[in-house]
């Protein structure tokens, strides 16, 4: 199966320009593509990583890439869809984000051998000496304004109002694509669904001003449950720096995707191949309680993002906190995630460390009538230990990491003791 139609069984690819051209060049030779990526946070999400597998999946394929950090557009903020006007961010800002980012990217594609490696880019190298009056002449003369405000990333907003700012920013990445292709003769733009009207705006650009083709292909946007897709705007952002979604968090993530979507994800966000999701797919449907393929999904996508050793953590603090087991196996960082919802109680210098009063003071239990009943019962564990004692006092071997400890009350009640 050649690369463009493994991206179509797949369910990466949802419009593309002329198609038959766009398979043929895949097919007939070495493609050089590139994804923009503005620096609007620190840090990429999980609707990028979409678009970075699908980079490396053409990769593999023996096409090269071209990363392109917007340094520029990311002082300007892609209209795209939003409701109101992104806030502004400062060049040291942007350039520090541009840096992280590029890390990430460093992590997915192969910069280091081969014809096809990858290379990054920023449209700050082309737009920072361009002046305002040669940008009008040479490239804003190339697009009417009917065309441009045709745009349905620009129509949603008309109501509403966009500044002359946003409005273009179409203009700028179509620019992106003029100057990628003059430089490293790029021909193809990947980006989501919600881009198309700014990536034609680069093919359009490339035929008036170089008498060109450029290709485009957009990837469907991610949703979750609700329908709103995954993006830091949106407020539900999974991010692919472990220190914002911790690898356990990511862990729990995917094994909590509906089975409506278990194997979906797993064309879209693993190397497995299709063959082997389809075997999958069967043992799936054959005993969905078992839920096995969240789980492939999140062996594969926790390893994938932060490696094997961060995986095998998140297992173990998921088997220990879900399990009943002792917590102590964990370190602080490993708990703090898995337990990221749960009620804390800080635990002043002077305070009774008596388990019976730790209850009251702590919210746990609303009276110690109910404290005794509660340790005489069983119901109260620390750090995943049953305490029957009704005069167990906490000590520093309670502590875990001398930072924190877990009571935990009943099967599924937990409470953090920080110090």
């Amino acid at each position: 199966m050649n690369i463009f139609d493994e991206l179509k069984a797949r369910g990466l690819i949802f419009q593309t320009t002329d198609e038959d051209a766009l398979r043929k060049a895949l097919t007939e030779g070495m493609v050089s593509y590139y994804v923009g990526y503005d620096p609007t946070a620190d840090s990429l999400h999980l609707g990028n990583l979409v678009q970075i597998l699908t980079m490396r999946r053409l990769q593999l394929a023996g096409h090269k890439p071209y990363a392109l950090v917007g340094g520029a557009t990311g002082l300007i903020g892609d209209p795209s869809f939003k409701d109101s006007e992104r806030s502004l961010q400062t060049k040291d800002t942007v350039t520090a984000w541009s840096e992280k980012i590029r890390a990430q990217l460093e992590r997915f594609l192969d910069f280091d051998n081969g014809e096809n490696k990858a290379e990054m880019t920023n449209n700050y190298n082309w737009f920072e000496n361009l002046t305002f009056i040669d940008f009008l002449r040479d490239v804003g003369k190339h697009f009417t304004v009917n065309y441009m405000i045709s745009k349905d990333s620009v129509k949603s907003r008309m109501e509403t109002g966009i500044s002359y700012t946003e409005f273009a920013y179409q203009i700028m990445q179509g620019y992106d694509f003029y100057e990628l292709n003059q430089l490293h003769n790029v021909t193809l733009q990947l980006g989501g669904s919600d881009q198309w009207g700014n990536m034609t705006a680069g093919t359009e650009l490339l035929r008036r001003k170089a008498d060109k083709q450029g290709h485009v292909i957009t990837i469907p946007l991610i949703t979750d449950s609700t329908g709103k897709k995954f993006g830091k705007s949106e407020g539900n952002a999974i991010w692919l720096d472990a220190d914002k979604t911790s690898p356990y968090e990511m862990y729990q993530f995917w094994l909590n995707v509906d089975d409506a979507d278990a194997v979906k994800m797993l064309k879209i966000f693993t190397f497995l191949s299709l063959e082997e999701i389809a075997e999958i797919e069967k043992e799936f449907d054959a005993a969905r309680h078992e839920r096995l393929a969240q789980k492939v999904l999140a062996r594969e996508v926790v390893t994938l993002v932060h490696g094997k050793e961060a995986y095998e953590q998140a297992v173990k603090t998921t088997e220990i906190l879900f399990g009943g087991g002792d917590l102590r196996q964990l370190d602080a960082k490993s708990i703090l995630a898995g337990l990221k919802g749960a009620p804390h109680h800080h635990v002043e210098a002077d305070e009774n460390l008596a388990l019976l009063e730790l209850l009251i003071s702590a919210g746990i239990v609303n009276s110690k009538r109910q404290a005794r009943e509660d340790i005489t019962n069983g119901a109260i564990y620390i750090n995943g230990e049953r305490i029957q004692d009704l005069d167990y006092i906490l000590s520093d071997a309670d502590k875990i990491e001398n930072q924190l400890t877990v009571i935990r009350r009943g099967k599924k009640r937990n409470f953090v003791l920080s110090y």
